[in-house]
């Protein structure tokens, strides 16, 4: 049986600190009169000492209260008394819900910087348009008086046209609601994500319109929805490629064309920012493959219904590249003769986008075996006079070399299913080493895939291996 805990974080620090705690033991001195007590005037009453002097007569207590009737009483701000504390302008929110962010109390002393602050309290509390206040300066004291000036609120939230999407689906998407700030700001943002919504789920051609007040009540919001068709796609057409085949490309992008048979309904909803996507996926691979200039759009054609849609994408390949020579700037710890030889893509072969990335990442790891654990590559490709070919340039940021000092373990949730030890078993750091960028990696994977520790972000963050500096230090790893 595995427990789970919300999260668990390795700690590692490069420093090993260690606190004392310094006890200063207080002798109390005690005098020799107060020592002797058996001695003369004490208990035992000693023989020749000196009587003990008779105490002193309590005043009654109207007497004592009247003693006091002279002294100044110390007031913290100020010297006014508030008098009373109200609120107007208020309709909708109730004037106790308003008074519960107020500082200023009735027969508090008056302060001017803490009425201030009640006015940006009320301000935050995001139903106001504006707070003002008004002071009643009286010989006994102050009145103080708060305007406020509410924001109109939302009454009633209807949908009216739609047919495809029921009135839950809408209503979440469009996220207004009754008693929400009416704001003409936060209902076209509402109009704006149900047609995003609408989108998806291929009604391309939606219109939504606003309406704010209706009749007697200025507070209705009315969205009024013409859907259209929606649109699927019936077919798939690629032009213009030589060197990949049309079945290829049409396996790396996403949208999709209908299948045989029941099955021509699922799977195929037009979804135009998909679509759009899928342009740049058929670029992006194009010049992986070495033709740098390539190009491609898109084209799209309806049946007479308006419900179908053939979706063609128009690829310009160009020339293929060559690579013509390879630089590596920015490094000052690895020379370039031992990071030249981690590359597999050299001078004089076809530009390959795949094989660009895997050089970057052994650049990556062969600083990371060396402490450089936050090094980066950076590729830039030049174009040459001469046709057909570039140049490639490594921009190396090597960063700082980290090692282990003390290792720490943070836990969260339930830390009692589970101890320390277990999770600095899982791993193979040891203090004083240097941290491995690839090992460090494999680490966070291994706490992760142990089934021990929770790893859905909805419930927790996921376990992790943070390296964190320490002050003097080069770094710690956390």
């Amino acid at each position: 049986m595995t427990a789970r805990t919300p999260r668990r974080t390795l700690c590692c620090s490069a420093v090993c600190a260690i606190s004392m705690a310094i006890l200063i033991p207080v002798a109390l001195t005690v005098s020799p009169a107060n020592a002797q007590m058996g001695g003369g005037g004490g208990f035992g009453g000693g023989q020749g000492g000196p009587s003990a002097p008779a105490p002193d007569t309590k005043p009654k207590f109207r007497d004592h209260v009247r003693s006091r009737d002279g002294l100044a009483i110390r007031r913290e701000k100020g010297d006014a008394i508030v008098l009373d504390v109200s609120v107007r302008g208020n309709q909708a929110i109730g004037t106790h819900l308003i008074l519960q962010k107020i500082e200023t109390r009735k027969d508090r002393f008056y302060d001017y910087e803490t009425v201030l602050g009640d006015v940006r309290r009320l301000n935050d509390m995001g139903s106001f348009d504006h707070v003002t206040f008004k002071l009643d300066e009286r010989p006994e004291g102050v009145a103080v008086t708060y305007f406020v000036h509410e924001r109109p609120v939302i009454t009633k939230v209807v949908f009216h046209g739609h047919r495809a999407l029921n009135n839950r689906e809408i209503r979440n998407r469009a996220g207004v609601q009754a008693n929400d700030p009416l704001s003409e700001f936060s209902i076209e943002s509402a109009r704006r994500r149900m047609i995003d919504y609408y989108h998806e789920e291929g009604f391309n051609q939606v219109a939504v319109d606003v309406q704010i007040g209706y009749e007697t009540d200025p507070g209705v919001v009315i969205f009024r929805i013409n859907e259209g068709p929606k649109e699927r796609i019936a077919d798939i057409v690629i032009k213009g490629n030589t060197i990949v085949t049309e079945a290829r490309l049409k396996k790396i992008i996403t949208s999709r064309g209908p299948t045989a048979g029941i099955l021509s309904y699922i799977g195929n909803t037009a979804d135009l920012a998909k679509i759009d996507n899928d342009v740049n996926v058929l670029a992006t691979y194009y010049h992986n493959l070495g033709f740098l200039t390539a190009t491609v759009g898109r084209r799209l054609s309806y049946d007479e219904s308006g419900k179908w849609m053939t979706v063609t994408f128009v690829v310009n390949e160009g020339p293929r590249f060559k690579v013509n020579d390879i630089k590596i700037v920015g490094n000052q710890f690895i020379t370039e003769e031992s990071l030249r030889q981690r590359l597999s893509l050299k001078a004089g072969d076809m530009f390959d986008g795949t094989l660009m990335r895997r050089d970057i990442g052994e650049i990556t790891y062969g600083y990371g075996e060396l402490g450089f654990i936050y090094a980066e590559v950076e590729p830039k490709t030049v174009m040459r006079d001469e046709a057909n070919v570039v140049d490639l340039v490594y921009e190396v940021t090597e960063g700082d070399i980290w090692k282990v000092g003390r290792i720490l373990v943070n836990i969260e949730g339930e830390p009692h299913l589970m101890r320390e030890s277990t999770m600095l078993n899982m791993v193979d750091l040891r203090e004083g080493d240097v941290i491995d960028r690839r090992s460090l990696e494999l680490n966070r994977r291994r706490i992760e895939r142990s089934q021990l520790l929770e790893t859905n972000p909805q419930i927790a963050d996921a376990p992790d291996i943070k390296v964190v500096p320490t002050e003097g230090e080069v770094g710690d790893a956390y």
